[in-house]
């Protein structure tokens, strides 16, 4: 028998297997959900919806110390962490939001954490009850609004 078989794998073999699966994460998951929220911005922008989005949630979101258009963040990252880190930076580029706005956000975006992909792929498979997923799906989002109000608290109070 070899003893080559029980040979335990060297540090650098390790940092280029990792660095391959970063890569490979990098390039099919986070980048094409961060391009396609640049895109979506740019288009509501374009279009004028984003003025129209942005007038309808400012009363909800000024709760928050946040502009109407933060919902879309929310919402970008209730779909994808990415888009909605997406949505966030382009927002930033835009000057529709600031840095503190991006410090009372990104919980949120990670409390709700691509929530929708995630029910098709995971709670349909396992066959999660009708009633429980109600609650499954209501929690992160009850979790992302509180924390918005506790990084109002936070970010604003300092």
């Amino acid at each position: 028998m070899s003893g080559h078989a029980n040979a335990k794998p060297m540090v650098t073999d390790i940092f280029v297997k990792g660095a391959v699966q970063g890569w490979n994460i990098a390039t099919s998951s986070t980048i094409p959900n961060v391009l396609m929220a640049f895109v979506i911005i740019k288009v509501l922008q374009h279009s004028g919806l984003l003025d129209l989005i942005g007038q309808a949630f400012a009363p909800i979101m000024g709760i928050f110390g946040l502009p109407g258009e933060a919902a879309t963040v929310l919402l970008g990252g209730w779909m994808s962490m990415g888009g909605g880190v997406g949505v966030a930076v382009a927002l930033f580029d835009q000057g529709a939001i600031n840095g503190t706005h991006i410090a009372i956000l990104a919980p949120s975006i990670y409390l709700m954490g691509s929530q929708v992909q995630y029910m098709g792929r995971c709670l349909g498979v396992i066959g999660i009850k009708g009633k429980s997923l109600l609650m499954i799906m209501a929690m992160p989002l009850i979790t992302a609004f509180l924390s918005l109000w506790v990084m109002n608290i936070l970010v604003l109070g300092s």
